[in-house]
């Protein structure tokens, strides 16, 4: 595991699934982790089970759709813990349906917290990174994002996206010590996919070359990597973790 002792992390959409997974991996390597939260009762909970493992995680109520919240929470979190080294753009939502059912609202409800928090969260901690000559932004994309999915052409769009980011933005901090990259996961076993019925998820797990749903925790663990020291000449890259179900 990484040596990350004395960085502090911010992962996005922490309290649950991947985004939990990430804040143990982290916390696990020697960082200070924060997160946000919308559910105030559920956030309180994980942070209660995850403290009883050993891991002190702060949580921080922003929505990441709203600029001036993760600007004030990023302020709140830096006066806590400290500047911030590490930021995981973990947060997501998907509103899926045909294209020819799509409301403007569920295209809007996706862009805003898939895409939109991009530049709400990484454009307040992206200074201090290039200033202080190290930083390490990690995007979680999806499978679906490298090869589009019928149903989901605002997921798949916002996530698509997500990397065009990633592109430009390690171009232009490459030079300060900033690395940027994207993570993109296939299926997951997830409390969100575990809720899938039972027979669509055997049709699904019988699409993946390794026969299996991934870890919230193999993903954690790429994540982990991209935050260290040995990653340091990874910038712009696209990681797949699919189990081989979309090879590029």
């Amino acid at each position: 595991m990484s040596n990350l002792e004395g960085k502090i992390a911010l992962v996005t959409g922490g309290t649950g699934g991947i985004g939990a997974a990430i804040c143990v991996n982290l916390a696990a390597a020697g960082a200070k982790v924060a997160t946000n939260y919308r559910n105030k009762e559920k956030a309180e909970a994980w942070q209660k089970e995850v403290k009883a493992q050993g891991y002190d995680i702060m949580i921080y109520q922003a929505d990441v759709s709203d600029y001036d919240a993760c600007e004030a929470m990023i302020k709140q979190v830096e006066a806590d813990l400290g500047p911030i080294d590490i930021l995981v753009n973990n947060a997501g939502i998907t509103k899926d349906g045909m294209f020819k059912k799509m409301t403007k609202d569920k295209w809007d409800a996706v862009m805003k917290i898939n895409v939109d928090s991009l530049f709400n969260v990484t454009r307040h901690v992206v200074e201090g990174m290039s200033e202080r000559g190290w930083g390490r932004i990690i995007n979680i994309a999806s499978v679906n994002g490298q090869k589009g999915q019928m149903g989901q052409t605002n997921y798949t769009t916002s996530k698509a996206g997500m990397h065009g980011f990633t592109k430009s933005l390690a171009q232009e901090v490459a030079r300060k010590g900033v690395t940027v990259n994207t993570v993109s996961p296939g299926y997951i076993a997830t409390e969100m996919v575990m809720a899938v019925p039972e027979d669509i998820r055997n049709q699904i797990i019988a699409g993946i070359p390794v026969n299996r749903l991934g870890k919230s925790e193999e993903i954690a663990a790429l994540v982990g990597f991209l935050c260290s020291e040995e990653a340091g000449f990874a910038t712009g890259a696209d990681f797949s973790m699919n189990g081989g179900q979309h090879m590029s």
